[in-house]
């Protein structure tokens, strides 16, 4: 049985992920940083037949993210698959040149640390292959047209594509293949009720990354299953 750990999982695209997953047999590690909200979750795949295992962690602290690794490697298995879904999109990110410094900070300690310091703490219990997949978006594109929407998480999504293919290269010597996945704009409660995507939709794509597609794909930008330019 392969065991995927979801960042972020405890409502959203994230939780989607491990649904999915779930229902395809793999052995699924929710992650979230609110405890009642990931309890909630876990009960929520019971009752469809998934068990699933909690692992609280805030991924814009690095102590706590460091505590889940050490709880994750009491359960002493492997990682198959780690989905670095978790990021915020703050209500007052709304202009680089006049906003104030704090919403740019935040946003890529949670959006890009995070990831890379979850990425980091777990590589020691990473199977040969194994796979990583960064939930980013279209907004971090540099070939799209600016939006002129959310810019400092849109700049934190295009350093995750950066170190997605810095990550990429890295690893590529120990089996491990990291990939970036824009999900669309999903109906969640970051991408609002007038959002074009149902939540599996979103899903769709990451979870084909999780599970299904060719390894020899690496460092590389998705949408709807296909590679898409940076």
């Amino acid at each position: 049985m392969q065991t995927a750990l979801i960042t972020g999982a405890n409502r959203g695209i994230g939780f989607e992920i491990a649904r999915q997953l779930g229902h395809r047999g793999f052995s699924v590690f929710l992650s979230a940083r609110n405890e009642g909200r990931l309890e909630a979750a876990l009960e929520h795949l019971a009752k469809e037949g998934i068990t699933a295992e909690p692992l609280l962690m805030d991924v814009s602290d690095k102590a706590s993210i460091l505590e889940a690794a050490k709880q994750f490697g009491r359960y002493g298995i492997g990682l198959d698959v780690l989905v670095n879904n978790a990021a915020i999109l703050l209500r007052s990110d709304n202009s680089l040149s006049r906003g104030h410094d704090d919403v740019l900070e935040q946003t890529i300690n949670t959006n890009c640390y995070g990831a890379l310091r979850v990425s980091k703490a777990f590589l020691t219990y990473f199977n040969t292959p194994a796979r990583i997949v960064m939930l980013s978006s279209g907004g971090g594109s540099m070939t799209d047209p600016v939006g002129g929407w959310a810019p400092a998480y849109c700049v934190s999504k295009t350093l995750v594509n950066s170190i997605t293919r810095q990550l990429a290269y890295e690893l590529h010597s120990r089996g491990i293949v990291v990939n970036a996945v824009c999900p669309g704009w999903v109906r969640t409660d970051m991408g609002g009720a007038g959002a074009r995507r149902p939540v599996e939709k979103g899903a769709e794509t990451p979870v084909w990354l999780a599970a299904e597609a060719p390894l020899s794909l690496s460092g590389k930008f998705f949408r709807d299953k296909k590679v898409i330019d940076w």
